[in-house]
């Protein structure tokens, strides 16, 4: 596993990940071959633009409100609720007021990948 976090160390989410004006931020927490958590802060305004990713992913909005949309139906996300959303489904973000989000992301693998 890939971490720059102390594990049995408390740290403070909103300090951790930083907004920052010309670009969304993103940081790793931790990263492995099946997935990972990351931390991802937008200043109001700011978008990820429709992508995938190759993960079941939650997100978890731990700040502000965003526009979450995946296969073309928009959800209005404050702090406190998250979503989970499939491997491989096109999904964008904007962020409507500055927000934090936890990104997890879990790789389904067969159960014979390691035989």
């Amino acid at each position: 596993m890939k971490t720059n976090f102390k594990f049995g160390e408390v740290i403070r989410f909103n300090e951790t990940v930083k907004y920052n004006s010309s670009k969304v931020e993103f940081l790793p927490v931790f990263e492995t071959s099946h997935g990972g958590v990351s931390l991802v802060a937008l200043k109001a305004g700011q978008k990820l633009d429709t992508h995938t990713a190759p993960f079941e992913v939650m997100v978890n909005v731990c700040e502000g409100e965003i526009e979450f949309t995946m296969l073309d139906q928009s959800k209005r996300m404050k702090a406190g609720e998250f979503l989970l959303m499939g491997a491989n489904v096109p999904h964008s973000v904007v962020a409507n007021i500055d927000s934090k989000l936890m990104l997890v992301k879990i790789k389904d693998t067969p159960h014979n990948e390691n035989i």
